[in-house]
């Protein structure tokens, strides 16, 4: 099959590759690759952001595509099923954090596309019991997307707590806050996008965010808040400032550069918070296609041929993909 690979050796490049299609084992599926999505997450494992968790690994974890084969023991979706492979790809289910439904903590976890090969593949596994059988009404290029930055999106504004009718701050505008600020404005919220591409500002003006304007711009009003998307670290100040008393920062990336020095007074004072987010849970992802099922999320996609991926994780990079990059696997 067909496929790319990332090295530690070599970052800041992916080459492409023939590699022998893989077998499920036990408890896994096969899965024909139709789509994968371009994730930020990818570039952090190609440009080496993220330590290196396997040499040569095949990234990707935004993947749909239809169940070929399935391990002995494997159970849940059919052959023939169309399913997504996310980002969470194993966890024990024995520990502490596992046993109080916070399995995205577990120790042990591991994760597709860094730990195991993922998507950017014509063929890949999954584990039958993480696998997504995926909504309806869809095309498979705006399910990509879902997987990662709509589960993570989603879970980031639980994390930050809006309250309802409440007045959310959105820093960096891509891939995943593109489809949580719609969750957020379907929940009566009042969004505010602040991003410095031109292009990101259209399209969230377009969705009905209330303003967009640079990320080290004011807000209009004080936020009751707010995700930061982008990895920045000195955005973080920036966006607690902006928030009113009581309000929450919540970070969805899994990398951040450093952040400067906070002020107690102008930054955390009356009760301000900041919070993390660490990959999902499975009813992380169940809640997020619960909603997309409910409320049709406009997915804006670039589609790029299979034999462009690194031609996607540098548009990616340099900011130049408006909404998120998809490559087409299957012919």
């Amino acid at each position: 099959m067909r496929a790319w690979v990332a090295s530690a050796a070599h970052p800041g490049t992916i080459e492409s590759v023939v590699l022998p299609v893989p077998v499920p084992e036990d408890h896994e599926l096969l899965v024909r690759v139709a789509v994968c999505g371009v994730c930020r997450t990818d570039l952090h494992v190609r440009d080496g952001d993220l330590p290196a968790h396997r040499e040569r690994v095949v990234p990707g974890h935004e993947t749909v595509g239809e169940v070929v084969a399935a391990g002995r023991a494997a159970a849940g979706p059919a052959i023939g099923a169309r399913v997504g492979i996310p980002w969470l790809r194993r966890t024990c289910g024995e520990c502490g954090y596992c046993l109080r439904g916070q399995e995205n903590l577990c120790p042990s976890s591991l994760y597709t596309g860094w730990d195991a090969d993922g998507g950017y593949a014509e063929y890949a596994t999954v584990p039958a019991a993480y696998a997504y059988e995926l909504p309806e009404g869809y095309t498979e290029e705006e399910l990509a997307p879902l997987l990662c930055a709509g589960i993570i999106g989603h879970r980031a504004l639980r994390r930050a707590e809006l309250p309802p009718g409440g007045r959310l701050g959105v820093y960096g505008f891509g891939a995943s806050a593109h489809l949580t600020a719609q969750v957020a404005l379907a929940q009566g919220a009042t969004v505010h996008v602040f991003t410095r591409s031109p292009a990101a500002q259209e399209l969230a003006l377009s969705l009905g965010a209330a303003s967009a304007t640079d990320p080290y711009a004011p807000p209009p009003q004080p936020l009751d808040a707010a995700i930061l998307f982008a990895p920045a670290g000195d955005l973080v100040p920036v966006a607690l400032q902006a928030l009113a008393g009581g309000g929450t920062l919540s970070i969805a990336g899994i990398h951040l550069t450093d952040i400067p020095t906070l002020d107690y007074q102008r930054h955390l004072f009356r009760e301000r918070t900041l919070r993390s987010v660490t990959a999902n849970t499975r009813d992380d992802g169940r809640a997020l296609f619960a909603v997309a099922s409910e409320q049709h999320l406009r997915v804006t996609v670039t589609v790029y041929g299979f034999d462009e991926a690194d031609r996607a994780l540098d548009g990616l990079s340099a900011g130049r993909v408006n909404g998120v990059a998809v490559l087409r696997v299957r012919r």
